[in-house]
């Protein structure tokens, strides 16, 4: 059984492994690394808003092999803190998992609605779900003509709706175009807010809208969705859009594993850490990620985003092994935080800070930024023990130099 168990096979679990195992190996220390996912690749997931998201995965076993950590092929259902115990289903049924040190990267996800014809709605939030998308906008041409056939209803206007709202425009062109029917494309964005993306920031946002109507995305605001059925989204003003494709992206919680722990949590369910990671209340127990409540710069908290779930990763992991073998821990620290929001065929918007203040740089320079995030930055690199293992060093940022825009 492993010393050190890490519960979560996301980007903040991925990361959590390695930053453990570099400590451990730099100090030619013997306790053992194990990393328990149900699924064998780490999923891309900012990415599957994109078409093709089957191909957006890292198979763990090349980033977790070559630096000595054993992937456990089960799913945790319970933790027991009392007696370090971790409860897990896996191909032999269920098993006992017993730790020294802990660290919860469980992740997120999507609050589902419960409004009748729920079940009909897509999402981007899973690999298997943005899979099934892809499916079915691929099959679209062969459906059934009539009113709706290319229009997609897109739920929500933040962060996830506005990218996905985006980039659908070009994917259903992409589909519709050889069959002569592009001119049948529609994307509506709904959202209960009377602006767009009002957490993305004033400035930005007049940038955002201008790219929404370039690239033909009608806005519905100040509304709700009621129900939806095969053939319409009803709206709570009492309209219908004629759709096929209603596609959700409102709210995520974290992992209700969470809900486990004698711990305070927020309205997320994220868990209370103190400046090392640690639970507060369950000192051999650390959360990382979308299930940690993490203190940042200027005393803000995180966000439930890659950008903040891979250094809390590596700094959940270190400290987790520097306390089990009586070093010093390192307080959690990160880049300044920042955005980039993709706008498909429109190009892209970057903010600054906690204010979201706007980035006056070339739109090429945007979207040249967004490209390198989801195609470079965030991937890890595979098979090279010495490269994963210098990239799980806390202090190594996410972050790759770029040129400065110019005019």
């Amino acid at each position: 059984m492993p010393d050190i168990l890490i519960v979560g096979g996301g980007f903040a679990g991925m990361w959590a492994a390695a930053g453990a195992a570099r400590l451990l190996r730099s100090h030619d220390a013997s306790p053992t690394v194990a990393l328990l996912t149900p699924d064998p690749d780490l999923t891309i997931r900012p990415r599957l808003y994109e078409a093709d998201p089957a191909a957006y995965r890292v198979p763990l076993d090349r980033v977790l092999g070559p630096i000595g950590v054993q992937r456990i092929a089960a799913t945790a259902t319970a933790i027991d803190a009392a007696r370090r115990v971790v409860t897990a289903d896996g191909p032999e049924g269920p098993a006992e998992l017993p730790y020294r040190r802990l660290v919860l990267a469980t992740g997120s996800a999507l609050v589902r609605p419960r409004f009748p014809g729920a079940r009909l709605l897509h999402d981007i939030d899973t690999m298997d779900a943005a899979v099934a998308l892809e499916k079915h906008l691929q099959a679209l041409p062969d459906a059934p003509a009539g009113p709706g056939r290319f229009t997609v209803v897109v739920a929500g206007a933040g962060f996830t709706g506005v990218e996905a709202a985006a980039e659908l425009t070009g994917r259903l062109r992409a589909v519709a175009a050889p069959h002569g029917m592009a001119n049948e494309v529609e994307v509506v964005l709904v959202e209960r807010d009377t602006v767009v993306g009002r957490g993305l920031g004033e400035a930005a946002r007049p940038v955002i809208e201008r790219a929404l109507d370039e690239l033909g995305v009608v806005c519905r605001l100040g509304v709700t969705i009621e129900r939806v059925d095969e053939r319409a989204v009803h709206l709570s003003d009492g309209s219908a859009i004629p759709s096929r494709t209603a596609v959700w992206t409102a709210g995520v919680r974290a992992s209700g594993l969470t809900a486990q722990l004698p711990a305070e949590r927020d309205g997320l369910g994220r868990l209370a850490v103190d400046e090392w990671l640690r639970v507060r209340g369950v000192p051999e127990v650390y959360a990382a990620g979308d299930t940690a409540a993490a203190p940042a710069e200027d005393g803000h908290t995180v966000t439930q985003s890659c950008q903040h779930a891979t250094p809390q990763g590596k700094f959940a992991g270190h400290n987790a092994a520097a306390d089990l073998l009586g070093l010093d821990r390192a307080p959690f620290t990160t880049d300044p935080y920042s955005t980039c929001l993709d706008l498909g065929g429109a190009g892209a918007v970057l903010t600054s800070g906690w204010d979201r203040a706007l980035r006056e740089v070339p739109v090429a320079y945007a979207k040249a930024r967004k490209r390198a995030i989801n195609e470079s930055w965030i991937y890890p690199p595979v098979d090279d023990a010495e490269e994963i293992l210098r990239r799980a060093d806390y202090r190594v940022g996410q972050r790759r130099p770029m040129p400065e825009p110019t005019a």
